[in-house]
């Protein structure tokens, strides 16, 4: 790919960008089609973004899958994303083992099918050693679930005396969110138009530049994602400080 992202300018790409997947639905209405094949055609998007994610040179992608609010949705919506979730991971763990991938999965696995846990289990044991992009995949997520159960792991440490109530901090309470080990993204991406974060990574997005393209998902591409990388280039990022402060 030809680099798309200008090397200008003092601000370097940033390290972990993270995506909320949005439009499937409606780029499927607009083609009078069933929204199953706006799914399938995002699925294609993500095997573009993962690409082109490390071929700029991002470290971590997080990807927004499926949220634990989509639970509600109808049955058989629900039945065709959890099947196109097993042809991806099926067909796409060995091609990114190849590339030197790690895959990742956050959220609650327990109201997954069997098989998909343990599919998705085998995808992380498989790419486990990689040193490549993290691809991290939110399935069945949701950032006040991520929250309360962080919350609910500290309890039980203070209770049993494993943990000072005083010690807990901004720190510890990281160390025990689904994304633990994983910096903070740098970026969130929103597709669709749309302007909000839909429950995602509440906590960890407290210092995130964000970018909301118009663009339904199945069409993001590369240069989409070159184009937001770029945008969050010229960004002055002061975590609260003031313009010229240490």
């Amino acid at each position: 790919m030809d680099p798309l992202v200008s090397t200008s300018g003092a601000a370097p790409a940033p390290v972990h960008v993270a995506i909320i997947m949005d439009g499937n639905g409606r780029w499927a209405k607009q083609r009078n089609l069933p929204r199953t094949a706006g799914h399938k055609h995002g699925a294609e998007a993500v095997r573009r973004t993962v690409r082109a994610a490390g071929e700029l040179g991002i470290t971590y992608l997080t990807l927004f899958g499926f949220s634990s609010e989509n639970w509600s949705r109808p049955q058989r919506e629900i039945e065709d994303l959890m099947g196109l979730l097993r042809v991806y991971l099926r067909a796409e763990t060995a091609e990114l083992h190849k590339n030197n991938v790690r895959i990742r999965i956050i959220g609650d696995r327990r109201r997954l099918a069997r098989d998909i846990v343990q599919l998705i289990e085998q995808a992380e044991n498989t790419t486990s050693g990689n040193t490549g992009l993290t691809a991290v995949l939110a399935l069945s997520y949701g950032g006040r679930q991520d929250i309360t159960l962080a919350a609910q792991a500290l309890a039980r440490e203070a209770m049993t005396g494993r943990i000072d109530p005083e010690d807990i901090d901004e720190e510890a309470f990281s160390g025990h969110l689904a994304t633990a080990g994983i910096p903070d993204p740098d970026l969130l991406i929103r597709t669709s138009g749309e302007k909000r974060i839909s429950n995602f990574l509440i906590w960890q997005l407290a210092y995130t530049e964000f970018v909301f393209q118009d663009v339904l998902w199945p069409d993001f591409d590369e240069r989409c994602l070159a184009e937001a990388v770029e945008e969050f280039r010229q960004r002055d990022r002061r975590y609260g400080a003031t313009v010229g402060s240490s």
